[in-house]
């Protein structure tokens, strides 16, 4: 690594202001930054000195999101080959290496198109690059249906990093959370592409019909998965959403590195059971889901319900951050997912929406969290 540095530092003058690729500052301060961590300090004022910064945190959020990739990865050839009915035949790799080629496309096409705006953006305005998009990047891909066409996944991106990140400032200054508002912004746009039963396993066989636990739900017919096969994954959905396992492993990883908010993760599970439980048993035993027989617990690891709880609703700059708000906050999200996926027979998934719509509101929920403490020490201030 000593070479690497040697080399950047003998690179540097060119791109300072009056070398050759001074235009491409930001450029080089991108690339310099990813490989090292900065030598610049704070000089002035009260400031935290912290070694994790911007760069660490996201590579961990990374790192916690690699087993449900590498689970995703071998989902995809297990649904695929399950449905041309090769699967006894096939082996463990066979099945990894097929998901692999289906999912790594989408994975380079999200990061070469969401990395090129925000550089161009960089340079435009004359500002550094954060890193902030090597978690995006990464979760907009397994977010999608494996059978999205890379076009698609591509505009969907463009969208969530012009509309939902740079036009407010940037990594930091966003409202919604960018791989959500991609994943809204393709369902929204090319609605046939991510509902049905085709668009969940690639290389389906013409005849073949497979079904979500979702969409069976909805439909009210009987489930053909049980709560073991929903909680280790091997059922069809997307690309990074299907293992509850893999996901608790990532959100373990976050609760014990200090990333990932433990609060919005129990209050969004703990919200999404009771809402649950009320609706099974206050609704009609007509409604599709108590017909299917699905129970409030595997409403929790069906869907992208787990994944919403653990790497969406904890992003930092989206959510909540008063420690009491964020209870209300995941508690919320879990009773709008819950209520959403239950009474709105168009649409059987309800944890994007519920993100999206407490992302909007996780502000004000924080500014009455802070008023109520002004109150509650005026009164104190006052009997004293």
């Amino acid at each position: 690594m000593n070479f690497l540095r040697n080399y950047l530092d003998k690179q540097k003058p060119k791109f300072e202001k009056g070398g050759k690729f001074e235009k491409l500052h930001s450029v080089f301060t991108g690339f310099e930054s990813f490989l090292f961590v900065p030598n610049r300090t704070t000089s002035s004022g009260c400031n935290i000195r912290d070694a994790v910064d911007l760069k660490r945190t996201m590579i961990i959020v990374v790192i916690a999101l690699i087993p449900a990739l590498l689970f995703g990865m071998y989902n995809v050839g297990y649904q695929h080959f399950k449905a041309i009915g090769a699967l006894a035949d096939t082996g463990f790799f066979e099945l990894f290496f097929y998901g692999l080629w289906k999912v790594l496309p989408m994975i380079i096409v999200s990061y070469v198109v969401g990395l090129g705006i925000e550089f161009a953006a960089a340079q435009i305005r004359g500002h550094e690059i954060n890193e902030g998009f090597l978690v995006s990047g990464l979760l907009i891909p397994m977010v999608m249906p494996v059978n999205a066409p890379l076009w698609m996944i591509a505009v969907s991106t463009a969208f969530a990093v012009i509309i939902g990140k740079e036009i407010f400032g940037g990594t930091g200054m966003n409202i919604w959370n960018p791989a959500l508002l991609a994943r809204a912004f393709f369902f929204f746009s090319y609605p046939s592409m991510i509902s049905g039963d085709k668009v969940w396993i690639a290389g389906m066989p013409d005849g073949f019909s497979q079904a979500t636990p979702l969409a069976e739900a909805a439909l009210g017919t009987p489930l053909n998965y049980d709560m073991c096969s929903m909680f280790w994954g091997f059922i069809p959905g997307s690309v990074g959403e299907t293992s509850t396992f893999c996901i608790l492993i990532g959100a373990l990883i976050l609760i014990a590195t200090g990333i990932g908010s433990w609060k919005i993760m129990l209050s969004t599970f703990v919200g999404g059971f009771l809402m649950a439980f009320l609706l099974q048993n206050v609704l009609p035993e007509t409604n599709p889901y108590v017909v299917s027989g699905m129970t409030p617990l595997m409403h929790l690891v069906a869907g992208g319900f787990a994944f919403g709880a653990v790497f969406m609703a904890t992003d930092p700059v989206t959510s909540a951050q008063t420690e009491r708000g964020k209870w209300i906050y995941g508690f919320l999200i879990g009773v709008m997912a819950i209520l959403i996926r239950m009474l709105n027979p168009g649409y059987p998934e309800g944890m994007m929406l519920a993100i999206l719509l407490l992302n909007t509101f996780a502000p004000l929920i924080d500014w009455f969290v802070v008023q109520g403490n002004i109150k509650r020490r005026l009164k104190r201030a006052k009997a004293a």
